[in-house]
């Protein structure tokens, strides 16, 4: 039995996600012979060559004139200034390319000016290469799609449209002619985030329409898992593939694999969906592995020198689940009871450890939703003790019981960034989504984290439910109260979505209705009506004009995503330089 995994865009090609090597170390242990690919690093990789670059102002120039007078016949055309931009400038653009992931990939990386030129050059190659296919657009950090990926009817008709559909091209000349040569009975398609859906949705097109590669096509992740209600009321998409794993799909996917190799009855399969006939069936749910229980994830055959960062960085997990588990605003186990698991810190101390002797990964990010304080307190000083050049970063709660002492310690023990949900500084927002922070604990845990050399990372939206002009104001004063200790954040508006409680018990947190059209169904974000404060129009304009007042960065490329904020805070460590502030003191 052999397994393929696959990993579409698109996702930051800046580390590995750990869907895969989560995935592939447990089915090894097992027995099953997998292969693994991340396709997102792939394919970054392959559309920032010159060879690609050239292809694509070539095919501009052909659908378009060398003046981009003409307008071929699409339903969707870039504007001409930019047609012309991208002929004019591509040429030179693609010649440059190759080197601008080189500084990316190198140390060059943290000379500010240098690698501000390598990162425009990235930026711009990638909007040249989505024009052909407007209005569609690929991002480092995201891809819109030119059809909406919640409508079911659009991803049938997005998968095979060759206008504006990126991926058909990329993977005829990829992958498909490795799944040919390699002869896989399982392909396991991982989908965690809603920008994937279109590319991973192709692969399963592409594999079972237009090749009729015979071989089992099983689709999960978190989106999917999302969706476990929806993908049966649409039966037209199991052409795409030809089942769905739901929550985690270690166990599943081995008890699949076992069915496949047998006597081909899918009923036993937990977490499964798939269709029989002309009937889907939906299995029954398993509860998670502990994750104690799971081997070291397991990154063999990832191609670990083609993602864009100029140091190895790999996530790993200390918890499955969150410890606390009640923000109002957060899905977290999509609506079904949490089965919270971690690791021990010597268990965790260990696999750290181990990543940096396998791969050379000094560089850990743990992917959790919040690390416990009990293994911050615990992991640091075996950290310490080893003595080991691994640095680390996560997310963290600004829990009472953290305090200086601890962080010191942390600083001592390798942390070098933490990532806070701070959401609103508002006391009354605070309670309205059931964060269970206090402002006191928050402002001192910011004063003494920068004290010990952290560089502190803030999550805060505006919107939830309920929050006023002068609550979301509360929010601004405090990130200027705070203005030193703060050295990046990431600001936005609230999201309702699906399986969150705001979603789930909409009354309880003022909101008046939940808009969910039928043209939306495989939606995942909802609009919304609210009984009192803003709306989502106001968060918008609230979001935009703090956006509008924050000083330009000389240098955005060290801001860009997680990666390069850790490894911009690791490298000012080892220097022992202060950590800027993200606003300007």
């Amino acid at each position: 039995m052999k397994i393929m995994l696959l990993f579409p865009p698109n996702w930051t090609p800046s580390m590995p996600h750990l869907a895969l090597p989560t995935l592939t170390a447990y089915l090894r242990m097992h027995g099953v012979e997998v292969i693994q690919r991340d396709l997102n690093a792939e394919v970054f990789d392959e559309i920032l060559t010159r060879r690609y670059m050239k292809n694509a102002v070539a095919r501009l120039r052909q659908d378009y004139g060398p003046n981009a007078s003409r307008k071929p016949p699409k339903r969707a055309h870039p504007p001409r200034e930019r047609i012309l931009w991208a002929i004019n400038e591509g040429p030179r653009l693609a010649a440059e390319v190759q080197k601008a992931k080189q500084v990316i990939r190198s140390r060059a990386f943290f000379d500010g000016p240098t690698s501000l030129k390598a990162f425009m050059t990235v930026i711009q190659c990638l909007e040249i290469a989505s024009l052909p296919y407007f209005p569609a657009s690929l991002h480092l950090q995201s891809y819109i799609s030119a059809y909406p990926v919640d409508n079911s009817a659009a991803i049938l008709a997005g998968v095979k449209d060759e206008d504006h559909n990126i991926f058909l091209e990329l993977y005829r000349h990829g992958i498909l002619e490795d799944i040919r040569r390699e002869k896989p009975d399982v392909i396991g398609i991982s989908i965690p985030s809603m920008p994937q859906m279109l590319a991973g949705m192709t692969l399963g097109y592409l594999i079972k329409a237009e090749a009729g590669i015979d071989c089992h096509v099983t689709i999960g992740g978190p989106h999917i898992t999302m969706l476990r209600d929806e993908l049966p009321k649409v039966p037209a998409l199991f052409d795409l593939f030809d089942s769905a794993v739901v929550f985690d799909g270690e166990v599943p996917l081995l008890q699949l694999a076992e069915a496949l190799a047998g006597d081909h009855d899918l009923s036993h399969v937990y977490n499964l969906i798939y269709k029989e006939g002309d009937e889907i069936r939906v299995n029954d749910r398993k509860p998670p592995e502990k994750i104690r229980d799971l081997p070291l994830p397991d990154f063999d055959g990832l191609p670990l020198d083609r993602y864009l960062a100029c140091e190895l960085v790999l996530p790993l997990l200390t918890a499955r689940g969150c410890y606390y588990g009640k923000c109002a605003f957060c899905n977290v186990g999509y609506g079904e009871p949490e089965a919270f698991s971690q690791l021990g810190a010597e268990q965790l101390a260990t696999q750290m450890i181990a990543l940096y002797e396998k791969y050379g990964a000094s560089r850990i990010f743990f992917a959790d939703e919040a690390v416990t304080p009990r293994n911050l307190r615990n992991l640091s000083p075996i950290l310490e003790k080893a003595n080991t050049p691994i640095q680390w970063g996560g997310c963290v709660r600004f829990e009472k019981v953290i305090s200086s002492d601890l962080l010191q310690s942390m600083g001592r023990g390798g942390c070098t960034m933490l990532l806070f949900g701070l959401e609103s500084a508002s006391e009354q927002v605070i309670q309205f989504m059931e964060k269970g922070t206090e402002l006191e604990h928050m402002s001192r845990i910011l004063h003494e984290s920068h004290a010990a050399g952290i560089w502190n990372h803030t999550f805060f939206f505006f919107g939830f439910p309920g929050e006023t002009i002068e609550f979301a104001q509360e929010t601004v004063n405090f990130l200027y109260q705070h203005k030193p200790l703060i050295h990046s954040a990431a600001l936005g508006t609230f999201l309702m979505e699906r399986d969150s409680p705001a979603h789930r018990f909409p009354s309880a947190y003022k909101v008046k209705r939940i808009i969910e059209p039928e043209d939306k169904d495989l939606a995942i974000y909802f609009d919304y009506e609210v009984e009192q404060g803003i709306d989502a129009h106001l968060a918008d304009v609230v979001m935009e004009r703090l956006t509008d007042t924050l000083p330009d960065k000389p240098f955005p490329q060290f801001y860009a995503n997680d990666v390069y904020r850790f490894l911009y805070a690791c490298h000012l460590k080892a220097r022992g330089e202060t950590m800027p502030p993200w606003i300007a003191v």
